[in-house]
């Protein structure tokens, strides 16, 4: 099975979890609306009819300028966003 396949795979087990825990878990509708998006309805605090998107991706990473990719790290793409989050907090001081 190729590369693709394989991240495609894995993608469509994790959509149809996260459909199954908003309809079993949580009584709400999920739509699937592409092969890698999920809406879901909800109202806002002021009853406006609103959606929810949630996306699913297996990310390749970032390219290494050799015609590969250099793998796609989630702890540190987390550690960075701490990172960021913390500056922006720190600038508006």
């Amino acid at each position: 099975m190729g590369k693709q396949n394989l991240d495609n795979t894995i993608r469509n087990e994790y959509i149809k979890t996260i459909i199954d825990f908003f309809s079993d878990t949580m009584n709400v509708d999920a739509l699937r609306t592409s092969a890698s998006e999920i809406a879901i309805p909800v109202v806002d605090a002021e009853g406006t009819e609103k959606f929810v998107l949630i996306k699913v991706s297996v990310p390749r990473g970032s390219r290494d300028g050799k015609g590969g990719y250099e793998p796609y790290d989630g702890y540190q793409a987390a550690d960075d966003y701490k990172v960021e989050c913390a500056d922006k907090r720190r600038n508006r001081r």
